[in-house]
């Protein structure tokens, strides 16, 4: 999927981009009391609209209010439109690329896949209506905007005429769609067996239809709007120079391990004696199956394949023509998911993609789907971006403690054995834990897990009284002293994490705010530089929490090392030769392949 933001907008005029300002920016958003008037114009007015009329809508000047808006719109035919007429408003709002003429290769393959959806899935995309068919309410933007860094945001979908919240936006066929059935379909299941993972057998494909078969490719239409892995920009394809510029982000050890893991995938399946280009010369020429169209598959996969949860199968993994244009909003709850086709009484035994909105458009409005609860890390990971604004960014901080064992005492001078040391570890192996572990902190709040991992680790003889570890409730505070060792126990580990950085968060603030020397920046080192800087500020906020909890409570940690005198075990410093994180774990949970270490 392309690009995207918390709220990222199409584009607004051409004419303003060199003065760009978000909070004037065209998403034709009219008051309540505005679209009353406009409505009630249209129900009394059935003037038609040409157009001469049509252009006073975008070239109306003044102070802009209420009712200059109100004369543009009701001179323009309101909402009533002639047919093209849609289009013809998009260019003139930059909404179709730098290149607005017939010309525009971007213009050409959106048309060319509509053509496409409505010949070889009967896909409604028209914008007017037919028998017992609705106007389509969406239409194609070659150039969308993020209304807060200004970054280019790709293609995306905008609402061709007001969407009320429940209103049915899409209907894509199954059978257009690529998944890992129509991969084994096309290159054979001598090839791909039954079983082969999802991403592997799409990827296959996917490199199959756009390099192998070309414009021979029944997808051909499809592959044409696909955007190249520059466009997209996740950050297992950067080089190294980029990725230099997140030193200090825990999403460098996800990214390094990513680019393993898509190596070692490519070279089992594909590469060696027994890989599919040996075994199946034709179908796998290795001048197309090569690592680098490997990595363009993956990047498709990782940033617009949808798992279609309502599938009478159960789950699958599957590319979505059209439906895969849209972009991200973190406060978006509209998802994509599929259903049996048909009306509510005679079914027709195939089956559909499907997407709701949920909430109201009004025309011009960009629409948006969720992706998922992801944090920055994993959105820049996999989808080439991050968020301004994210609820659900989070910074992987790790929490390593050492159990003060017999053998650690008798290695270091002065250091007293923990009695529970031996069965703490066994504790911890019999609910699949280690003792170096990573959690993700967020803005506001640090998950229970960490909180109930140090309770276990901090406790002393005097906190168990002779029970066994078992027996206590580590989501609730054991003692003062345990919760202070706890709570300290943190702040280290973030103060940890915030000295990793080569740079200051302020000294990454001066760098977006010198405008002109932010710009010669790539556009992954823009990222990176403001991917990093948010992650030390979400940082600092969760030491100011933590610090107020302290003060909260009345827990004295002034030169804490051990709770009520007993030896509890050190706070490490993270274990830096580790290759699994948290965001690691999330992504396995996803269905990844293989185990990323």
């Amino acid at each position: 999927m392309a690009l995207s933001s918390s709220c990222p907008i199409a584009i607004a005029f051409s004419m303003l981009q060199w003065n760009f300002d978000p909070s004037m920016a065209f998403t034709f958003a009219p008051s309540a009391g505005l679209a009353n008037k406009i409505h009630q114009h249209n129900f009394l007015s059935s003037t038609p609209p040409n157009r001469a009329t049509s252009m006073k809508l975008f070239m109306a000047g003044g102070e802009g209010g209420e009712d200059e808006w109100v004369k543009a719109l009701l001179e323009a035919g309101g909402s009533n439109q002639s047919p093209g007429q849609f289009e013809e408003d998009m260019k003139m709002k930059g909404l179709l690329g730098p290149n607005r003429g017939k010309g525009n290769p971007k213009l050409s393959a959106n048309s060319r896949l509509i053509e496409w959806l409505e010949t070889e899935g009967g896909v409604y995309l028209s914008e007017a209506s037919s028998w017992g068919e609705a106007p389509h309410p969406m239409a194609i933007s070659t150039e969308t905007k993020d209304e807060i860094t200004n970054e280019s945001s790709g293609r995306g979908l905008l609402a061709r005429r007001s969407i009320n919240d429940g209103d049915e936006l899409l209907k894509i066929p199954l059978n257009l769609c690529i998944t890992r059935k129509s991969a084994r379909e096309a290159l054979g299941r001598d090839a791909l067996p039954d079983g082969i993972n999802e991403y592997l057998a799409i990827a296959c494909q996917l490199i199959h239809e756009k390099y192998v078969l070309g414009e021979k490719s029944f997808y051909a239409p499809y592959m044409g709007v696909l955007p190249e892995v520059e466009e997209v920009n996740p950050t297992f394809t950067w080089k190294d120079e980029d990725l230099a510029f997140l030193e200090g982000s825990p999403v460098v050890a996800a990214t390094r391990s990513l680019q393993m893991k898509l190596r070692r995938e490519y070279d089992a399946l594909l590469g060696g004696d027994d890989g599919l280009i040996s075994k199946f010369p034709d179908k796998f020429p290795k001048e197309h199956f090569t690592f680098e169209n490997w990595e363009w598959a993956f990047t498709m996969l990782f940033s617009r394949a949808i798992r279609l949860r309502n599938l009478r199968v159960g789950e699958r993994l599957a590319m979505v023509p059209y439906a895969d244009l849209i972009n991200h909003s973190a406060f978006s709850q509209a998802f994509i998911d599929a259903r049996e086709s048909g009306d509510w009484l005679f079914k027709n035994g195939e089956e559909e993609v499907i997407l709701y909105a949920d909430r109201g458009y009004r025309q011009m409005e960009q629409i948006y789907i969720s992706y998922g609860q992801k944090s920055n890390a994993e959105l820049l990971l996999l989808y080439g971006f991050a968020l301004e604004r994210n609820p659900y960014n989070s910074v992987d901080v790790t929490v390593s403690i050492a159990p003060l064992t017999a053998e650690v005492a008798a290695a270091n001078e002065g250091v007293e054995v923990d009695p529970l040391a031996q069965e703490k570890i066994d504790f911890l192996e019999s609910v699949g834990r280690d003792q170096t572990v990573d959690f993700p902190c967020y803005a506001d709040r640090y998950p229970v897990e960490m909180l109930e991992y140090l309770r276990l680790m901090m406790m002393t003889p005097e906190d168990t009284r002779g029970k066994p570890l078992s027996d206590f409730d580590y989501s609730r505070t054991i003692s003062p002293a345990n919760e202070a060792a706890v709570l300290q126990s943190v702040v280290e580990a973030v103060n940890y994490q915030l000295s990793l950085y080569p740079q200051s968060e302020e000294d990454d603030a001066n760098i977006i705010k010198d405008k002109a020397l932010f710009r010669l920046l790539s556009y992954n080192q823009r990222m990176a530089v403001r991917h990093r800087r948010n992650e030390k500020r979400l940082l600092k906020r969760t030491l100011a929490a933590l610090e107020k909890q302290i003060r909260n409570k009345g827990l004295d940690v002034e030169g804490l090392k051990r709770a009520e005198g007993s030896t509890l075990g050190d706070v490490l410093r993270g274990d830096l030769g580790k290759q699994k994180t948290a965001l690691e774990d999330r992504l396995e949970k996803m269905g990844l392949p293989v185990d990323i270490r």
